[in-house]
């Protein structure tokens, strides 16, 4: 299998410093680490049993300082479990990982004040205000009660949630906890933030206002490692991707590169008449140049279409105009057709040459959410705390 490198360079983001967090304003990432030293994450041979499952399996990681980093892969690939290690939650059972220059093993407490975590499910406390779970992480973070206070309403300002500060957090919607939760992590900012699928389950309106978060984060100097499911948000917010299957990195790159791996697209042609099926995926086959395949709906076909759509190029969007004109011309009637981006699971299919486990294809904007075995006795697990 290739594997496709991240050829970005490697300059990092400045860390924003010399902030005042008791007016309010951005608080230099915590740690005080350099962000042109080293890389912000070095994993290898990681490896997590659970019983007899490898929820991590021998994983190579490298991540830059600066911009975000995405793990790609469904349920069950090993990215929670990564993100545990990473964090000090849990041991490794074989391998070294090194966050921000220290050694998560031998140095857990050194890592733990340079991070930040944010899971699958908000962690604040649904009795107290807005204000007040904001305003209790300051003081535990050391913040004086002035400054704290100060620091709540500048990140319920900036997270639109301002209207909602006085009132209980269980009356909050799903995007508003999440909201709060990344808002939570953020009262003194982390040198690197892990966020661990932020956005599922959330409303399309909350998704677009946690990625423009997390831009905002990145533009002050902290490194974000993104774990997702979603094709569409590891494009959306990631200059690198690493795609995980079974717990091992399986192909590395970025959006871009990974999407050209699978083929820029999905084209699913709807005939008008069932029976025109045959000759229909022959002549697009012929035109396009690529394998067409029935769906299970009779009167649809599918093809994986690669290119860049140029002038000429059979493999690109303009192609598909031009196939779908040639059944019109032999008088094949055409209902509807779409292009679409590739789903996970079409990723998954070109790069390792089998679907994802227990996949279920989603929606059309490419999500698709799949089970596992490691993961879910992962998520069973009780925590650790390493050290």
């Amino acid at each position: 299998m290739d594997t496709y490198r991240d050829a970005r360079p490697g300059g990092a983001t400045q860390l924003a410093g010399g902030a005042n967090p008791a007016a309010g304003g951005a608080i230099q990432p915590a740690g005080g680490a350099n962000p042109a030293a080293g890389a912000a994450i070095r994993a290898r041979g990681l490896v997590k049993r659970y019983g007899a499952a490898r929820a991590v399996d021998g994983l190579e990681l490298t991540v830059p300082r600066g911009g975000v980093f995405g793990l790609l892969g469904p349920n069950g690939a090993g990215k929670t479990t990564t993100i545990r290690i990473l964090a000090t939650l849990t041991r490794p059972d074989a391998g070294t990982a090194e966050v921000m220059g220290c050694d998560v093993a031998a140095e857990p407490r050194a890592v733990r004040r340079q991070i930040g975590v944010t899971g699958q499910f908000a962690t604040i406390d649904g009795t107290l205000t807005g204000t007040e779970n904001l305003v209790l992480q300051g003081r535990l973070l050391g913040l004086s009660r002035a400054a704290a206070q100060n620091r709540a309403g500048a990140l319920l300002a900036e997270f639109g949630l301002a209207d909602a500060a006085r009132r209980a957090v269980q009356s909050y919607s799903g995007g508003m906890r999440r909201r709060l939760d990344l808002a939570c992590r953020l009262v003194v900012p982390p040198a690197l933030l892990f966020l661990d699928e932020p956005t599922t389950g959330l409303d399309p309106q909350s998704r677009i206002a946690v990625w423009a978060t997390v831009r905002e984060l990145v533009g002050q100097g902290t490194t974000v490692l993104l774990t997702t499911q979603y094709l569409d948000e590891a494009d959306q917010l990631s200059d690198g991707i690493a795609v995980l299957d079974r717990g091992r990195v399986i192909a590395e790159g970025t959006p871009g590169q990974l999407k050209e791996a699978a083929g820029a697209g999905v084209l699913r042609v709807r005939l008008a008449d069932p029976a025109d099926r045959g000759l229909a995926a022959q002549l697009l086959a012929a035109a396009l140049r690529v394998p067409v395949a029935p769906d299970s709906d009779p009167a649809v076909l599918t093809a994986r279409i690669a290119g860049t759509g140029q002038a000429g190029d059979r493999h690109g969007s303009a192609a598909v105009a031009w196939a779908i004109a040639r059944l019109a011309g032999d008088g094949i009637g055409v209902a509807a057709f779409s292009l679409g981006q590739p789903s996970l699971d079409e990723v998954f299919l070109a790069l390792t040459g089998h679907a994802t486990s227990s996949s279920t294809t989603g929606s059309t904007t490419g999500h698709t959410t799949t089970g596992g075995a490691a993961d879910s006795a992962a998520g069973s697990e009780p925590e650790e705390a390493a050290g």
